[in-house]
C-alpha cells in the first residue's frame, strides 16, 4: 500500500462584539519564546540527567492569575512522566511540550432519534499541576499553556471564550457572527482560526442514515461553511468561505473538517479525503499552494519538527515490527524510523511524544496496547510518560491527548 492509499484509508476510517486578548496574553507568548531559546543553550549532559526525573511531584502553588507561575513552568524537569496513570491525573511534559488536555468521546442518543458525539475533557489546571474535568464542548490551548480557547455546547457555538488555566475563569468572550465548531491557536499564539459550520459536525441525523457493518444508524451531514481568522491583539475577525470539498462521486469524508495552521503560521489548511489530501488557504481566504516545508503527504498529528528539518510520518511497521517513519519534509523521503505506533507531538527537534508500546512490556506479536512514550530520532530508547491507554470512571472511553508549547 502506497502513501496516498494509507492517507486515504486513514480518512475513511475516522468515522456580539469582538474582545481583545486576555490580560498579559502577549507576555505569555513571549515567555514561551524565551524559554525555548534558553532550553537550546542547555548542555546535552544536563538534559540527560534531567530526563531521569520521571514522575516528579508538581508543587501546589498559592495565589492566582498573573501572579502565579504555571505548574508546567515551575517544574523545570526535562521529562515529567507518570507511567502509573491512565488517564493522567498529574502533569505530563517533555522538553518544550506539555500534555495540556485530553478528552474522551461518547455518543449520546437524542429524543428525536439523532445522536451527538460529545467530548469530556481533562484540562490542565496550571495552579495545581493536575488535570480536572472541564465542561467545554471543544477547546484548544495556546502556546505557553496559560490560556485555552473554549466553545460551549451544543455546537456550533456563537462565541469563543479565552480561559485562564490558572484561575479557571474566562477572561473574555469573543462573539462570532457565524456558528463555530472548532478553534486552533496559531504557532505564535496571537491568532485563532475558527472553523464555521451550519450544523453540528458531531451530530448524527436520523433522517440521514448511514450503513455501518450492515446496520443503519444516524449519519453525518457536511455543513462546513468556512473559517474565521481572529487577531487576538486587535480583536479583528475575518470570515472566509470554504465549504466541504467532494470527490468525483460526491463523497465528502467526515462531517468534521476543521482548519489548522501551517508550520510557520502564514497559512491555514484542512485535511481532505482525496488528493492532494490538504487544502491550504492564505489568511485572506485565497487558495494557496502547499508550503515547500510540508510536502510530505501524510496525516500525522506531530507534523513538522520545530526547526523544520524533519516531519513525522505514518506507521511504517511490517508484520511484528512496530515503527513510524521520520521523513524529509521537502521531499517525503523516509530518513529513518522510530519504534512507536503513532507520532503525536515534537518535544524538541529530535524527540517526539507518541502512542506506542514499551518494548519491555510488548508481546512482540502485534501488541498494540498504547501508552504515551517519549522517543528519540536515531535511537530505539523509549521513556514511558503515561500508563497504558484505558478508560476510567471519570473518563469512560479511550482518551485522546492534546499538546501545547510548555
Amino acid at each position: 500500500m502506497n502513501v496516498d492509499e494509507l492517507v486515504s484509508d486513514a480518512f475513511r476510517e475516522q468515522a456580539a462584539d469582538t474582545m481583545p486578548a486576555p490580560p498579559h496574553f502577549a507576555e505569555r507568548v513571549l515567555a514561551v519564546r524565551r524559554r525555548r531559546r534558553t532550553r537550546r543553550l542547555v548542555s546535552v549532559a544536563a538534559a540527560a540527567v534531567a530526563a531521569i526525573a520521571v514522575a516528579v511531584a508538581v508543587p501546589r502553588l498559592g495565589g492566582g492569575g498573573d501572579h502565579v507561575r504555571p505548574a508546567s513552568e515551575t517544574n523545570k524537569s526535562d521529562v515529567i512522566g507518570h507511567p502509573d496513570q491512565s488517564p493522567p491525573r498529574s502533569l505530563i511534559a517533555a522538553g518544550d511540550t506539555v500534555l495540556s488536555a485530553f478528552y474522551v468521546t461518547k455518543t449520546v442518543a437524542q429524543p428525536n432519534g439523532d445522536t451527538v458525539s460529545t467530548r469530556t475533557y481533562g484540562l490542565l489546571d496550571q495552579k495545581t499541576g493536575t488535570y480536572e474535568k472541564a465542561p467545554w464542548a471543544y477547546l484548544d490551548v495556546a502556546p505557553g499553556s496559560r490560556t485555552a480557547a473554549v466553545l460551549e455546547g451544543e455546537l456550533p457555538a456563537r462565541r469563543i471564550g479565552l480561559l485562564d488555566l490558572i484561575t479557571g475563569k474566562v477572561d473574555r468572550w469573543i462573539k462570532m457572527d457565524r456558528g463555530v465548531a472548532s478553534v486552533a491557536f496559531s504557532p505564535d499564539g496571537t491568532k485563532l482560526v475558527a472553523t464555521t459550520y451550519a450544523k453540528n459536525p458531531d451530530r448524527g441525523f436520523a433522517d440521514h442514515k448511514q450503513d455501518v457493518n450492515g446496520k443503519e444508524i444516524p449519519g453525518p451531514v457536511p455543513s462546513r461553511t468556512g473559517f474565521t481568522v481572529v487577531d487576538l491583539d486587535s480583536g479583528k475577525a475575518d470570515w472566509h468561505p470554504a465549504p466541504h470539498p467532494r470527490d468525483e462521486i460526491g463523497w465528502f469524508g467526515n462531517a468534521r473538517a476543521d482548519f489548522a495552521w501551517s508550520h510557520d503560521g502564514t497559512l491555514v489548511y484542512a485535511d481532505t479525503p482525496m488528493k492532494p489530501f490538504r487544502d491550504y488557504y492564505g489568511l485572506d481566504g485565497a487558495k494557496a499552494n502547499w508550503p515547500a516545508s510540508e510536502k510530505a503527504p501524510v496525516s500525522v498529528t506531530a507534523g513538522v519538527s520545530p526547526d523544520g528539518k524533519l516531519v513525522a510520518g505514518a506507521f511504517a511497521g511490517h508484520g511484528e515490527t512496530i515503527a513510524s517513519a521520520i521523513l524529509d519534509p521537502h521531499t517525503g523521503r523516509q530518513i529513518t524510523t522510530v519504534p512507536v505506533q503513532q507520532l503525536l507531538a515534537w518535544a524538541d527537534n529530535k524527540r517526539l511524544i507518541a502512542w506506542g508500546c514499551d518494548p519491555k512490556k510488548c508481546s512482540g506479536k502485534g501488541e498494540f496496547r498504547n501508552q504515551l512514550l517519549l522517543v528519540t530520532v536515531g535511537s530505539n530508547k523509549v521513556v514511558p510518560l503515561s500508563g497504558f491507554r484505558k478508560a476510567s470512571d471519570d473518563y469512560p472511553g479511550r482518551w485522546t491527548p492534546l499538546f501545547s508549547a510548555r
